[in-house]
């Protein structure tokens, strides 16, 4: 009886090591199955020989999630995939933003672009967006500032549907102006701060003597002449 015992046992410690063995094996195949199917997407459109999604790639996926290249969308996407190279996606950024995504083809990619959007426009996360919006335009090595046509272009598809009127009136004062060639992130950063706290057109809580810079002021400056 014993040993018919002893052998139940281990019959039974079997069974319990084979289950405890199929949960942990569960959902590593899964989770490789899922990461098998974000490369074969990923390699739809990538370079074969640098082996990058290029801008190239980025146009075609543009075209197959039916949103322009052009869109804010395609902006999260990279943020989300934390893309450091504008215009290029990496494996490992790929594989970084569709596993967060939980994107593994085409179709789930463009369901996933809504909540990404909802994601990014949390203030939580919309200033770390705006900021790496403006990093994300920084092609050149040590490259600190971006020229004043590329900031109006990047102004409006970052800040446009949110702040309209602050965007269309800084837009059109940089493109009048000549004392800034450049903008550089202190002075990006900066606009931001002045679209959430500076109530618009009245700017009355403005106050030129605190830490906004110089571009601001003369900014508000014009914006008050323009009013007067």
């Amino acid at each position: 009886m014993r040993r018919s015992s002893a052998a139940s046992k281990k019959k039974s410690d079997s069974i319990t090591s084979s289950t405890t063995d199929l949960f942990r094996s569960g959902p590593s195949k899964a989770t490789s199955k899922e990461m098998d199917r974000i490369d074969h997407l990923f390699n739809q459109y990538a370079n074969t020989s640098s082996n990058l999604i290029d801008p190239e790639g980025i146009e075609e996926l543009c075209s197959n999630l039916e949103v322009p290249h052009t869109d804010i969308r395609i902006l999260m996407l990279a943020w989300k995939m934390k893309a450091e190279k504008q215009g290029y996606f990496t494996q490992e950024e790929w594989r970084r933003g569709l596993k967060a995504l939980r994107a593994d083809t085409l179709s789930k990619l463009k369901k996933a672009l809504p909540e990404l959007e909802k994601e990014v426009r949390r203030q939580s996360n919309f200033a770390d967006f705006y900021a790496y919006a403006f990093r994300y335009c920084l092609t050149e090595e040590k490259q600190k500032s971006i020229d004043i046509e590329t900031i109006c272009q990047l102004l409006d598809i970052v800040m446009g549907s949110t702040f309209r009127a602050q965007v269309d009136y800084f837009v059109e004062y940089l493109k009048i102006q000549n004392d800034y060639k450049v903008i550089n992130m202190d002075q990006w950063m900066g606009f931001y701060r002045f679209c959430n706290e500076i109530s618009f057109p009245e700017m009355t809580e403005y106050n030129p003597e605190l830490a906004w810079p110089l571009v601001l002021d003369s900014f508000v400056e014009w914006i008050s002449e323009k009013q007067a």
